[in-house]
């Protein structure tokens, strides 16, 4: 009888394919303009299990910004450099309920930080954490970080994407200045400065196998095997598990859940992070979001992967 592994291995071609037609019925972002040249018919998926074993289908080689992927690395990192009791007296551990980009709940609650770290203002209040005496320190640590979990060197930020979020980011911007008069960031933090930190973050660019390496890394509670390193403490790999299944694909979380019960990441890229602890990190690209912001496509996908073989953590 073949293993769980093998069965993928045969089947997830075909599945993808089935998935593929879901792209129909969404678009590809385009209030980053840069985003909007992706395919929107494109669909890839990576699995990479604990030991380093590796399935991929469909475009797999096509490259994309982690854009809002990165938030769950940057909150790791920010765990690491400051602590638990730092970071959470900056950002809530709670769902929000509102779009990623929503600034309601900032000025109708108190104490008017955001509510997790996975909503933008949330994720700008965690950059503002990583430590660095420059922004581009700061930046080259994010960056080498998101390189070691990925075991890739060449890992890097797109600027094309870069300086299209930086030219249009109106609303973030919006809800960085609200987060420095509500004193969630510092008085000698400068709003910019935490923004270009921000905005080269979101467009470090992957591919699928390289997200799936990272997924793998937190289904294994921060240890590579394949190195035999532990990159990540194990209490801030469950922290962020748990931010993945409770706010992880914006106000759609909940939804997902229900239908797929695994960790998941996802960015307007039309990139989902993906994980099935203990067993198997994920990474899937498909452009085509839905009006939440979520890959049509790629959710198709990973539900019925989860169906197919009981992945469910609930």
């Amino acid at each position: 009888m073949p293993t769980e592994m093998e069965h993928i291995t045969e089947h997830l071609p075909g599945w993808l394919e089935e998935s593929r037609h879901a792209a129909s019925e969404g678009k590809v972002a385009d209030y980053i303009p840069e985003l909007a040249h992706a395919p929107a018919d494109a669909l890839g998926c990576t699995l990479i299990d604990t030991n380093g074993n590796t399935v991929t289908a469909g475009d797999c080689s096509l490259s994309f910004t982690m854009q809002s992927i990165s938030k769950v690395f940057t909150l790791l990192l920010a765990l690491m450099d400051r602590g638990e009791e730092r970071v959470f007296n900056h950002v809530g551990m709670e769902p929000s309920g509102d779009d990623y980009n929503s600034m309601l709940k900032l000025e109708l609650v108190e104490p008017g930080k955001p509510f997790n770290p996975l909503i933008n203002a949330g994720a700008i209040a965690i950059t503002a954490l990583i430590k660095g005496d420059s922004t581009d320190e700061q930046f080259t640590r994010i960056r080498d970080f998101f390189r070691t979990i990925a075991g890739n060197p060449d890992i890097d930020y797109n600027h094309g994407v870069y300086t299209s979020e930086q030219q249009t980011a109106h609303r973030n911007r919006s809800l960085a200045y609200f987060l420095k008069d509500n004193d969630v960031l510092s008085d000698d933090t400068e709003v910019e400065d935490v923004l270009d930190v921000y905005f080269r973050q979101c467009a470090l660019e992957v591919n699928c196998e390289q997200l799936a390496r990272m997924g793998m890394v937190l289904a294994n509670g921060g240890f590579d095997l394949v190195t035999g390193q532990e990159l990540i403490p194990y209490r801030y790999v469950q922290i962020a598990k748990t931010f993945m299944v409770t706010c992880g694909m914006y106000n759609a979380s909940g939804e997902f859940a229900i239908q797929a019960g695994i960790p998941a990441k996802s960015g307007v890229s039309g990139g989902i992070l993906a994980l099935v602890p203990g067993r198997y990190g994920i990474g899937v690209i498909g452009p085509s979001l839905n009006r939440k912001g979520n890959s049509t496509a790629g959710l198709h996908l990973l539900q019925k992967l989860s169906a197919q073989y009981n992945w469910s953590i609930f």
